[in-house]
């Protein structure tokens, strides 16, 4: 989809701009030009016409045409094999450990002949990754997809009856697991799910029908003497399947999202395009790659298992030569420590841990000067957190991305002034991606329209594993069915509005709850919230509030209530509130577990 662009709709935003619009997301950087210099139309004409970095052609995937950067990577094994040239550069650090990109690539060959050999683990066939965000879980990843197996990254904060589902629907030959998910999976194993386990820094006393890691690919500090030997001989072609990431639904059962290593690679790309297009909006020159021999630390608080920490961050850190920094749990006073030590320039998270971050008691007294901006997707983020982060670092920008475990991540993106322009939007597709919005029949409705968004393009991944109907579903001739209810303006911007099945409606009139929570969230007292619906005989459903207060913070329903009146209409003012100071539960994706506050909220009334 090309973004249409309307002179009346680009005066409306540039007369939004804040007094900061002269500077570049990631660089203090200081422009005379009034901003936009180029429109929107113009800005993706130029970066995707023949010759230009992100250059599109189009491939036939499945009797599809599909267009695809002419650039990418063909597949995983070779974003694996150019890795060496980083040498011995840090690759993962995890508290005193630090993994460099030889030591990892030697691993992770030893580990792939382990598989082949030990395992017969042959092309298709599924290995389960089981752990928290451990060192080992980039290498068991690298080494079942440079053999042309499937990686199966498994939810590390679920249940054993949830690894032995995921174990079982996946048909997982191999399952690499840490002693956490060694033991919750134990009373659960069953003839159905039975995988040969290795077992991740788990006691050999604890290892049952385990092989340890150690013995099969030796101790981290042993990595570098491992033998330097070729990885096993595999043809991959770019349209393999190479992940089964589980969505993480709110309820019923996750289903596998089926990607091939050409989604992984379209994602690759799109993720670099929202500072390019940022740069040429401005009327300045692409910013020049970074010289080789300059490292760039990426913060990573959020799981691999999920598809932003694996796809957007693991992947694109290992192609680039950059440092992951990882944290055993989250808590924002670590994460501002770790920052400052190892001069952290990207942070990846969900919004609420960014609330947190900037709103930690340790943020003013940490150095903070390496931050180069903040990023976050995942779940609905206030307008406000971007105004909030370009006031607390001048010169520097918020970004956010879109998308789905079913779009390999991201499909929109913004940032910089477009994102201050409209900070309740999500931005518009990236190239790879085409996006509309439909009615209940699939009908495609015109700008500015209230519907659900479909997405096509070269992430979309094939369907879900194992389940034909709900691929059936979800997927039409190439187009993902997301799910969200949004609109989308003259220029493409997408406003998210709501999730379809989560959306309330009080005596027939819809309330999207991303609109009252955002209300919620412009209280300064106020770091969390979530809008539910409250049963009710004769409205159907009430509006219900639940939000978290920020350290220090005292507030009553009634002022919340009166914060809230001047900025909603009545009918969408939340019946009660629920205040607490902890915080609100969440999926690993960061979406906040509205079945578990509906029923807690019922437990209490």
């Amino acid at each position: 989809m090309e973004p249409m662009c309307s002179a009346t709709n680009e005066e409306k935003h540039r007369a939004k701009r804040d007094d900061s619009f002269s500077h570049i997301e990631g660089r203090r950087f200081v422009s005379s030009k009034p901003w936009p210099a180029v429109n929107f139309a113009e800005a993706h004409r130029q970066l995707t016409a023949p010759g230009a970095p992100f250059e599109m052609e189009t491939a036939n995937v499945a009797g599809r045409s599909v267009r695809v950067y002419k650039a990418a990577q063909r597949d995983l094994r070779a974003i694996f094999e150019a890795s060496r040239r980083w040498g011995e550069r840090n690759f993962i650090i995890y508290q005193d450990e630090r993994l460099s990109f030889e030591e990892h690539y030697r691993a992770v060959c030893a580990l792939a002949w382990q598989l082949t050999d030990r395992f017969n683990v042959e092309k298709g066939d599924r290995v389960a990754i089981a752990m928290r965000n451990f060192p080992e879980w980039a290498i068991a990843f690298w080494a079942t997809t440079v053999i042309g197996a499937i990686a199966v990254p498994l939810n590390a904060w679920g249940t054993g009856d949830d690894l032995n589902f995921g174990l079982s629907d996946s048909g997982a030959r191999v399952a690499i697991i840490d002693r956490e998910r060694l033991e919750r999976l134990t009373p659960h194993r069953s003839a159905a799910s039975s995988p040969a386990l290795i077992a991740v820094r788990t006691p050999r006393e604890t290892l049952g029908p385990a092989v340890a890691w150690e013995d099969l690919v030796g101790i981290p500090s042993g990595y570098r003497s491992l033998v330097d030997r070729a990885l096993p001989d595999r043809t991959i072609q770019p349209d393999d399947d190479a992940t089964i990431l589980y969505t993480s639904g709110t309820t019923g059962r996750p289903k596998g999202a089926l990607g091939t290593h050409r989604n992984i690679m379209c994602n690759l790309v799109n993720i670099t395009f929202t500072g390019a297009r940022a740069a040429v909006r401005r009327g300045e020159a692409l910013p020049a790659p970074a010289p080789s021999d300059v490292q760039k630390a990426i913060l990573l608080p959020v799981p691999f298992f999920h598809v932003t920490g694996c796809h957007s961050i693991m992947i694109p850190a290992l192609a680039n030569g950059s440092k992951i920094v990882l944290m055993h749990k989250w808590n924002a006073e670590k994460a501002l420590e770790l920052i400052e030590r190892e001069r952290i320039a990207a942070v990846s998270s969900v919004p609420s841990m960014t609330w947190q971050l900037i709103e930690s008691p340790d943020f003013v007294t940490r150095d903070l000067s390496s931050l180069e901006g903040l990023s976050y997707g995942g779940a609905a983020a206030a307008p406000e957190l971007a105004r909030k982060i370009a006031e607390l670092f001048p010169g520097r920008f918020a970004g956010q991305g879109y998308g789905a475990t079913e779009t390999s991540s991201v499909s929109a993106s913004i940032s910089a002034e477009d994102y201050l322009a409209r900070p309740d939007s999500v931005g518009p597709a990236v190239p790879g991606c085409e996006l509309r919005v439909i009615d209940d029949d699939r009908k495609v409705l015109p700008a500015g329209a209230i519907g659900e968004l479909e997405i096509y393009g070269a992430n979309v991944v094939k369907g879900y594993w194992n389940n034909p109907e709900a691929t059936a579903k979800a997927f039409r001739d190439g187009w993902y069915r997301t799910g969200d209810i949004v609109r989308m303006d003259e220029d493409g911007f997408v406003y998210l509005l709501d999730r379809a099945k989560d959306m309330l409606i009080r005596g027939g009139e819809n309330i999207y709850c991303v609109e009252i929570e955002d209300a919620l969230l412009s209280h300064p007292g106020i770091i969390d919230a979530a809008v539910i619906g409250i049963p009710d005989r004769i409205l159907g459903e009430l509006v219900g509030a639940v939000v978290q207060l920020k350290p220090g913070a005292t507030l009553g329903e009634d002022e919340i209530i009166a914060h809230l009146r001047p900025r909603l209409a009545p009918f969408k003012l939340p019946v009660r509130v629920d205040i607490r100071s902890t915080d609100l539960p969440r999926t690993a994706s960061g979406k906040v577990v509205k079945r578990q506050l509906r029923e807690e909220l019922a437990q209490r009334q």
